[in-house]
């Protein structure tokens, strides 16, 4: 039996970082996001030989596991281990033989959510070859609790529930992993007239977003001013960004856009840095209305708005500079898995 899934990336909106504990827990955050035409995508072959054997085409590499209940975990391979332990202590009781290929269109640190897609995209294989009847709560939860809780990672919630979820999504994050997820019925001229005013560029630059995700949780729980005023801001700055994005007001948007990333910036010295900002510079020159870096920020993908008679100007200017640019397509659709007959 062969069994694929796919999980799509997001881009952040609005209101990025107020879903990392503790600003949530104590203010309850608010996050915009969409999912793009970017993937995670995973291949669970059943075998009988009472082996595990987990493939990245990402980092070029497998390894082999005789099949046991829990794998332990040595910082090789411990994403997929821990999503085959948590699935076998939670419901499965037993050891399981399979071969598992992945593969992801986001380069590590890239801003998209990478890691979080990707453990969504294993679990929906999993729950289609064994029947777990997951609903889309329920696989985010456990993809939040397999990368936060038994990985001890850190981050926020929305990329679980983006990459399960799908489209366009307004989110609400509270005290005690509460989390509410809104759908957007966003108009197709308005999907449409926003493609055709964004693109994305990656900067080459990896950057472990678990430090500056850190360094914001510290200035929260350090209750600094401008650090939780900034949070504020930003969570203020999703409202706008939803009664905008439905409303087709595309050049607000971006006003509201460009207004966050300076907020954004005030919350960690690490969000930016002087590459980047020759970068946003270079776009805003160049007639590009806003710019961000996507995710906790440092590198990885950065978002650009700018008026769509001048796209392909400010994209060739970017593209000087070194970034990988590209168009921007949202994808409707959250996680799916599906036999090979």
């Amino acid at each position: 039996m062969i069994i694929r899934s796919k999980a799509p990336l997001r881009i952040g909106l609005a209101g990025g970082g107020t879903d990392v504990s503790p600003y949530c827990d104590l203010h309850t955050g608010f996050i915009l996001n969409s999912t793009i035409d970017m993937f995670a995508y995973c291949t669970l072959e059943v075998t009988d030989n009472d082996e595990i054997e987990f493939v990245s085409e990402n980092l070029d590499e497998s390894v082999k596991y005789i099949s046991e209940l829990n794998l332990s975990f040595d910082g090789h391979f411990d994403l997929y281990k821990a999503i085959y332990n948590r699935l076998v202590s939670d419901f499965v009781k037993k050891p399981l033989s399979f071969k598992l290929y992945t593969y992801s269109e986001a380069p590590p640190g890239s801003g998209l959510g990478g890691s979080s897609t990707l453990i969504v995209a294993i679990i929906k294989a999993f729950s289609e070859w064994l029947d777990l009847a997951l609903g889309v709560y329920d696989i985010a939860r456990l993809a939040y609790k397999i990368e936060r809780e038994d990985l001890g990672w850190s981050g926020g919630k929305q990329d679980q529930y983006a990459a399960t979820f799908g489209g366009f999504n307004f989110m609400e994050f509270s005290n005690h992993n509460h989390v509410v997820v809104n759908p957007l019925g966003v108009k197709n001229w308005i999907v449409n007239e926003l493609e055709s005013s964004c693109f994305m560029g990656f900067t080459g630059i990896s950057r472990e977003s678990a430090k500056i995700i850190d360094s914001q949780t510290t200035g929260v729980s350090g209750k600094k001013v401008d650090v939780i005023d900034s949070m504020h801001q930003l969570k203020q700055d999703a409202f706008l960004m939803k009664k905008c994005l439905l409303n087709g007001d595309i050049r607000e948007m971006a006003s509201i856009l460009d207004h966050s990333w300076t907020a954004k910036k005030n919350t960690s010295s690490a969000v930016s840095n002087s590459f980047i900002d020759e970068i946003v510079e270079t776009a805003k020159s160049a007639g590009a209305w806003a710019c961000k870096v996507s995710g906790a920020g440092g590198g990885g993908f950065m978002f650009f708005m700018v008026e769509p008679t001048l796209k392909k100007y400010v994209m060739d200017q970017v593209q000087e500079k070194g970034v990988s640019v590209r168009n921007v397509s949202f994808s409707s659709k959250g996680t799916q898995a599906w036999k090979v007959e």
